[in-house]
């Protein structure tokens, strides 16, 4: 049976994805939402990581506290992965941050890999590969077979909006990788795009399009 997908109903993450769908949204607060929503959903996809125990003094008397044990990759697909990698650095300065970069042929709709730093063993214990939009699920599968080669032990999918065809695709791909999401929308157009979707993630928040 595959992972389950999660989808973050929580109120806040839910008001913000309305408006980043809205067509008049100009890219400075595109970003900002992007930026939010990501925020929300790093709690979700970190629910499971391994803590340890840790000696705390406070102003008043020494104590146990707790500190992640795993080592934390964030894996963002470029160019639309960048903005939810840096608002998830900004809670977890320590995670390590590898790029990936694909592309999606829009003749072919398959992904094209463009840029690969990774080493042969990434030092990461479980990696976020961040993409805003599953749609046709190409790109996904792509960076998690590129993690998977290089060694990584535990991958978690994180994006904003899914459609049901790239979640299957996804799924049927790689059954034991979570997938954590804002919305899982209706269908993908001929274009490959998700209806209702918000448009070119990427273009959106660069102002490209």
């Amino acid at each position: 049976m595959p992972a389950p997908v999660a989808i973050a109903t929580h109120p806040l993450i839910q008001h913000q994805l309305a408006r980043l769908r809205a067509a008049e949204t100009r890219p400075p607060e595109f970003r900002a939402l992007v930026a939010a929503i990501a925020r929300g959903l790093f709690f979700e996809a970190t629910r499971e990581l391994r803590l340890e125990p840790l000696s705390v003094r406070t102003p008043l008397a020494e104590t146990t506290g707790q500190r992640i044990a795993e080592r934390l990759g964030l894996v963002p697909v470029l160019r639309a992965g960048l903005g939810m990698a840096e608002a998830m650095l900004e809670m977890m300065p320590e995670a390590v941050v590898w790029h990936l970069g694909l592309y999606r042929d829009h003749t072919t709709l398959k992904p094209v890999t463009y840029y690969n730093k990774l080493p042969p063993q990434p030092p990461m214990d479980v990696a976020l590969v961040l993409d805003p939009m599953l749609a046709t699920g190409g790109s996904a599968v792509a960076a998690i077979d590129i993690l998977k080669k290089a060694g990584t032990p535990r991958i978690i999918f994180v994006g904003l909006i899914a459609a049901p065809e790239g979640v299957a695709a996804l799924q049927a791909a790689h059954p034991e990788v979570p997938i954590v999401l804002a919305a899982l929308d209706s269908h993908l157009n001929d274009r490959g795009y998700i209806v209702p979707g918000l448009g070119d993630a990427g273009d959106r928040q660069f102002g490209t399009a």
